[in-house]
């Protein structure tokens, strides 16, 4: 494992301080789950992009085609509030 030593801005160390006790964690845990979070979106982006730059429209407007053009059931229909 290793440290890092970590400079924040004052007021953001106090939220995040307040959060991670508010949480139960320590503020160590706070940090690494703040940090573990980002890598995660940002891998997903990546992944996202990458899956995308392999897709074809041809192959999308083929598969989209097979969808049947029906309402869907009311239990699954979104509500005029959403």
């Amino acid at each position: 494992m290793s440290q890092v030593t970590l400079r924040l801005p004052d007021s953001l160390h106090r939220r995040a301080r307040l959060l991670s006790k508010r949480d139960h964690v320590s503020l160590n845990t706070m940090i690494t789950t703040a940090v573990a979070e980002k890598i995660a979106a940002l891998e997903t982006v990546d992944m996202l992009n990458s899956r995308a730059e392999r897709g074809r429209n041809v192959t999308f407007a083929e598969a989209f085609a097979e969808v049947p053009d029906v309402e869907p059931p009311e239990h699954d229909r979104l509500s005029d509030d959403q």
